[in-house]
């Protein structure tokens, strides 16, 4: 069943278009992975369909209706944006527990029956009295459907179960971080359980629990639902297609990603291979009409122009194959770094503590030149201690962490602490690498961005462009060193693979704080997991990891 469907859409926001007679069909119990690259206009997408966008005229946004025993209703959607706007008065637990107003309607109207069914006028009607029970009997199922009057803790495990600390569900949303307030969005559109689920970049700031957590929610959801996500460990564990938006067109595909781009790369050879084809074959008729009509003039000779005017026909009606685009543009990162000590980090018997709360206790090891170390834990276990400590921004209260002395650090901020927001994008490349104006700005173009975007303060770039200009600027540095943390965070898939490529090629040391479990497997060779207060070694990428974890 088609729950919604989008005809011949055209979206044209300010001066850009973003998509042109765009068709789209979502059917009931699909999960679908929406991918594209960083202003593709997935997001516009979403809006559309929710009715903050309006398409031009001539497009149309159906939602089915659905009929069942008791009611019929039209297709209802639940969207998370990338920035929930919740009221920031109310605690997390409490704005999630509002979520679903209709749990506390049904409490209230509960309570009424209940009353009615203690009044004498009621309970002496047998036809009165008959009513008031069927109505109890029916929201009794609708109460505990919702999980009846142990709904609040239901509410409380789907927040801790999204990697909110206990400690967090008691303050309000104006303390907590974007990815904090996007749980609390999360856990209500979940207990609201609309027919279609439109998420946009849920899995964004999840540890790895609260990863697998969302992973088990998307999975049991009893609706359809549609996921924006660059993270493609999630999308080959949970979804069942895939739509791509490029170049403002859609393509559908049954499987998951990894599938999906092994499928996309057969289908552009073959697009590639028929195209050379097609034109070889327009090239001799071409030819061919130019001859026969050449011929036709000179020997006057009307059997010969009538055929060059047929074949011309023959030409024009020819559905033409598009030359796919094989190669496109992308962000050209290469990280030089250089050789440097063989000791890059020595961390002897460190310990850290925060009044209580004991983060590391007596922990020895040490990253040697050209490795490539991830760094995983839950979150609030102490992954930024530890670069802080490195950095120098904090000291242990015992033991020593040793630096070799040739090493220069480069370090990659998750919250992009290591920009001047108020600084001029192309300012910031000047400085950082002594060079004029114009070599900065060409510089930046290889990063992807637009003449306008360069004159830009820093503070007016998204998410995805702060990423990339903080990689711009680790180029710069020179560092042996990488201190990445959470580097894909905001980076589109293009983008992630091309600092996977770069980190491969990279003549340096690597230690990467990291959720994104794909990119784990692609770049690291051993993990360092915070568990009890250690750092626990496993040999290989995330992969590994968890079958040696699963294999106990």
């Amino acid at each position: 069943m088609i729950q919604i469907q989008l005809t011949n859409i055209t979206l044209v926001l300010g001066a850009k278009r973003i998509f042109e007679n765009l068709n789209w069909e979502i059917k009931r119990g699909q999960r679908i992975g929406l991918i594209g690259a960083n202003g593709a206009g997935k997001s516009s997408l979403f809006k559309l369909i929710e009715g903050e966008h309006s398409p031009e005229l001539g497009g149309s946004i159906t939602r089915a209706r659905l009929v069942s025993i008791n009611s019929t209703h039209r297709i209802t959607t639940g969207y998370l944006s990338q920035h929930p706007e919740l009221d920031s008065s109310l605690t997390a637990f409490d704005a999630a527990l509002a979520g679903n107003p209709r749990v506390a309607e049904v409490h209230a109207e509960l309570e009424t029956v209940e009353k009615n069914l203690g009044d004498v006028e009621v309970y002496s009607n047998e036809k009165r009295l008959q009513h008031a029970l069927e109505l109890q009997h029916k929201l009794l199922e609708e109460y505990q459907s919702f999980g009846g009057d142990s709904y609040p803790e239901r509410v409380k495990s789907l927040l801790l179960g999204l990697g909110l600390a206990e400690s967090e569900l008691t303050k309000p949303l104006s303390v907590l971080s974007g990815g904090q307030k996007k749980l609390v969005g999360l856990a209500r559109l979940i207990l609201v359980k609309p027919d279609v689920l439109l998420l946009d970049e849920p899995d964004n700031h999840l540890d790895l629990p609260g990863k697998l957590f969302l992973e088990k929610l998307i999975q049991d959801y009893e609706g359809t639902i549609v996921i924006i996500s660059h993270d493609r460990y999630l999308l080959d564990a949970v979804v069942t297609h895939i739509t791509e938006l490029e170049d403002g067109k859609l393509t559908m595909f049954e499987g998951d990603y990894t599938s999906f781009i092994s499928d996309k790369e057969i289908r552009l050879a073959r697009q590639e291979e028929l195209f050379f084809a097609q034109q070889k074959q327009i090239v001799r008729l071409e030819a061919a009409i130019k001859r026969l009509a050449i011929w036709g003039k000179v020997y006057d000779n009307e059997d010969l122009s009538k055929k060059s005017k047929s074949m011309q026909k023959r030409l024009d009606k020819m559905e033409k194959i598009d030359k796919p685009i094989t190669e496109r543009k992308k962000m050209g990162l290469q990280l030089s770094g250089w050789r440097g000590s063989n000791k890059v980090l020595e961390l002897d018997s460190v310990s850290k503590s925060f009044g209580n709360k004991k983060v590391f206790s007596n922990v020895n090891q040490t990253i040697w030149h050209g490795e490539r170390v991830g760094l995983i834990g839950a979150n609030g276990a102490g992954k930024s201690v530890l670069l802080k400590m490195i950095l120098g921004k904090e000291n242990p209260d015992a033991g020593e962490i040793k630096i070799g002395p040739s090493i220069s650090i480069g370090h990659y901020s998750q919250e992009h602490e290591t920009l001047d927001f108020n600084q001029k994008v192309v300012d910031a490349v000047r400085y950082a690498g002594e060079m004029n104006e114009g070599k900065a700005t060409a510089f930046l173009l290889h990063y992807l961005f637009t003449y306008k975007q360069v004159t830009q303060k820093i503070s007016e770039l998204s998410g995805g462009e702060r990423s990339r200009l903080q990689l711009a600027l680790l180029v710069l540095s020179g560092a042996n060193f990488l201190l990445l943390d959470e580097p894909t965070n905001n980076l589109d898939i293009a983008s992630a693979e091309v600092l996977e490529q770069a980190l491969e090629d990279f003549v340096g040391t690597v230690l990467v704080i990291s959720h994104d479990r794909y990119f784990l497997d692609r770049t690291v060779e051993r993990l360092l997991v915070i568990e009890n207060n250690q750092l626990i070694e496993y040999q290989g990428g995330y992969s590994d990891y968890l079958e040696k974890k699963n294999n106990g």
